[in-house]
């Protein structure tokens, strides 16, 4: 039904924008990663008030690398009084972010539509 991607899209739904990883996210290189959060970041950078959905439904697992885009992202969101939330995330990327405590940071919803409303979009 969809295809491997080897890049990241940005969706607009109203105010929030929803960042849909590439589903080989886990393989990218550091610097591959890096522009993909340049990317990322540069639209969050120009909203007043970033509201950010990341769904994760199209990746199965991902490590430190996205790790750290996804707190480079919160970081920029937060000190312009965003949100951030996730949806879509794997039984196994749900495990990695209880082990990391990151689940307390964001909070994930099983599908976008459910992340969309949370945050008032």
């Amino acid at each position: 039904m969809s295809k491997d991607r080897d890049d990241f899209e940005l969706e607009y739904h109203g105010d929030a924008v929803v960042v849909i990883p590439a589903s080989n996210v886990e393989g990218m290189s550091w610097d591959v990663v890096e522009h993909a959060a340049d990317l990322v970041l540069a639209p969050l950078a120009r909203q007043r008030v970033p509201l950010v959905v990341f769904d994760l439904s199209q990746v199965s697992y991902f490590g430190s690398v996205f790790l750290a885009l996804l707190l480079r992202c919160h970081k920029l969101v937060r000190q312009k009084g965003g949100e951030l939330v996730l949806c879509g995330a794997s039984q196994l990327a749900r495990e990695l972010l209880q082990i990391t405590n990151l689940d307390t940071l964001w909070a994930i919803y099983d599908t976008r539509d459910e992340a969309l409303e949370a945050i008032g979009a």
